[in-house]
């Protein structure tokens, strides 16, 4: 049968519509995806958040070996995401620059793309060094009513695990995650604790110990 109008069939403008349609929605998906890779500052927020925490806690110890440790993890983790750190001195900030800024460690205004790309974190405000005195009392009171009631070998290891949480995670010891508890038992109290034969034993015991007895102990008081 021979068509004698120009018109296209209705099957054939849906199939249309609904071309268009799933073109429209792959374009709204790559606009979003793109939006997501270009996201300034292209630092990840809590690589941030943990650059001001370790800031901070180097700022506040009195060992100058642990500041030195605090400062490179943070130059390392930040420098993994081709960021740099700095003081600001005059405002009391730490400042993160890209690394493409940077030049013998001084910043070349030549290279600035979009200034919305560095980040700025002011160190006088409250942060979570600033509980650092109070996370500690809490953890030493609980190795101190674990060594009430325990005795040893579990009090010598619950006073390293409470020197642990604080130092590295300014958390209370029964905060800890299963991969922070991991991360004590394999590497830091091998390497840090000097544990004998007895407290390796009973490890595992005195990490549930630990979390049993801070039960009846009062947490940290809130900042």
């Amino acid at each position: 049968m021979t068509r004698t109008n120009d018109e296209p069939p209705e099957w054939a403008k849906e199939r249309a519509r609904e071309v268009m349609a799933a073109e429209e929605s792959s374009d709204d998906a790559e606009t979003d995806g793109d939006e997501d890779t270009d996201r300034v500052p292209d630092v990840p927020a809590d690589i941030v958040d943990e650059a001001e925490r370790l800031t901070r806690l180097a700022r506040q110890t009195e060992d100058e070996a642990a500041a030195a440790f605090y400062r490179e993890r943070r130059d390392e983790l930040v420098e993994g995401h081709d960021y740099v750190p700095r003081l600001r001195e005059e405002d009391d900030t730490l400042v993160l620059y890209p690394d493409e800024w940077m030049d013998d460690g001084t910043v070349q205004l030549d290279r600035i793309d979009t200034t919305d790309r560095a980040v700025e974190v002011s160190l006088s405000g409250p942060g979570d060094a600033d509980r650092y005195e109070a996370v500690a009392a809490y953890n030493g009171a609980v190795a101190d009513a674990v060594a009430d009631s325990n005795g040893e070998p579990h009090a010598d290891t619950a006073r390293s695990f409470a020197a642990f949480m604080s130092n590295h995670y300014v958390r209370a010891v029964d905060d800890a995650t299963p991969d922070v508890r991991a991360e004590f038992r394999e590497e830091y109290f091998p390497r840090n604790g000097w544990p004998s034969d007895e407290q390796l034993a009973v490890l595992d015991e005195s990490l549930d110990l630990i979390e049993s007895v801070a039960a009846d102990v009062d947490g940290p008081e809130e900042s």
